[in-house]
């Protein structure tokens, strides 16, 4: 009887460590999705500033033919127009080149955002790999208990 106890004690262990190991595989699944929602949350800001950027480009481009338009009209006005197109241009530039660099910026973000998320993911499966393979272990631990208690009594 003290044997069964024993025995018994340590089922409700393994099913108590069993329990802990769950929850502790929910935690980790809830954690993905959270990273999952980051990731795509980066994707949509990513596609937003490509967004700007290209409207940008356009603007450029527009002030760019206009300024080309007012040269032709006449030169007095070409002159001071230009001055002040070529400012205007300057700037967009200017935009242009922040926007880029912080389009790369972005870029590299979301490529380690991608690179930590992957390795998390893998140090995950890995973690529910060996939790699968310690559960399986302790499920084989707890049927080989049960087999040689019937066996026993």
């Amino acid at each position: 009887q003290e044997e069964k106890k024993q025995l018994t004690l340590k089922v409700e262990e393994l099913e108590r460590k069993l329990e802990t190991t769950s929850a502790q595989n929910i935690e980790f699944l809830q954690v993905i999705a959270k990273r999952e929602e980051s990731i795509h949350q980066c994707q949509l800001r990513l596609e937003e500033k490509t967004r700007e950027c290209s409207s940008l480009a356009r603007q450029l481009e527009m002030a760019i033919e206009d300024a080309k338009r007012q040269v032709e009209q006449t030169r007095e006005r070409a002159t001071s127009r230009e001055r002040a197109a070529q400012s205007k241009m300057l700037d967009l530039e200017t935009q242009l080149s922040r926007n880029k660099t912080e389009l790369n910026q972005l870029h590299r973000s979301k490529d380690d955002a991608e690179r930590r998320y992957e390795s998390r993911l893998q140090d995950l499966k890995d973690r529910l790999e060996q939790s699968e393979s310690t559960n399986r272990s302790m499920q084989n631990y707890v049927q080989f208990l049960k087999s040689s208690y019937a066996n026993v009594f």
